[in-house]
């Protein structure tokens, strides 16, 4: 496999707090990532680096080839869920996802279309974002992040709000992606979606990212 993204000896500080140092981490084409961490450890940090909503203090980002917030201002061709993404409160997902799409181009109104059944909400119907509930907004999140065809998904925390049943129908979704050969980066805090998801899992752990070994595992999820 070759490598789609380095993170190279990356350091990040938020008001004279260092929440990574030194961090170093390769991701191979195709694969699926885990990250785990406590609330507040980073992860949601890392994975703005990546797409270049923040630059890291020291070190860099690459993605195929190119240096993030030198060579190009953001990857492309990446899809991604961080946080809590803002929407326009008084159109429906259909209006807002189609209001997206207008930047690139690429995908018609039935392929958004496709995209809100895949995550299961109905394309039809008018409600207004602002009156989404929490699992509705979740699955519209991702919906953004997947309807491009984008290779790469960055996925941070997709199964929070979702019902049990929206979580086995969001699993099987990124199945279904990582059998499309896509690059997944994915953040739970439910040991199951990570063990279930991921090829390799690396922990933000006193502010260094290293890879999840057996002792970690027991010591990160008994305490969740």
């Amino acid at each position: 496999m070759s490598q789609i993204i380095e993170v190279n000896g990356v350091s990040k500080r938020f008001k004279k707090r260092t929440l990574m140092k030194d961090v170093n981490i390769t991701v191979n084409e195709g694969s699926t990532i885990g990250l785990v961490g406590e609330n507040g450890s980073g992860k949601s940090v890392l994975y703005k680096m990546i797409v270049g909503l923040i630059e890291p203090d020291t070190g860099e980002v690459i993605v195929r080839g190119k240096r993030i917030g030198r060579d190009v201002d953001f990857p492309s061709n990446t899809g991604a869920l961080i946080n809590d993404p803002g929407y326009i409160a008084p159109y429906s997902g259909f209006k807002n996802l189609k209001y997206l799409a207008e930047i690139n181009q690429i995908i018609d109104d039935e392929k958004i279309r496709d995209t809100l059944k895949r995550v299961g909400l109905d394309p039809e119907d008018k409600t207004k974002v602002k009156d989404y509930s929490s699992g509705m907004k979740k699955k519209l999140g991702i919906a953004q992040a997947i309807m491009e065809n984008q290779d790469i998904i960055i996925l941070d925390e997709p199964f929070n709000a979702l019902d049990a049943k929206s979580v086995v129908n969001i699993r099987q979704v990124i199945k279904e992606l990582q059998t499309e050969g896509k690059t997944i980066l994915l953040t739970s805090h439910n040991h199951e979606d990570i063990e279930m998801l991921c090829n390799d899992v690396y922990i933000i752990l006193d502010q260094e990212v290293v890879e999840f070994d057996e002792k970690i595992k027991e010591m990160y999820f008994s305490h969740q």
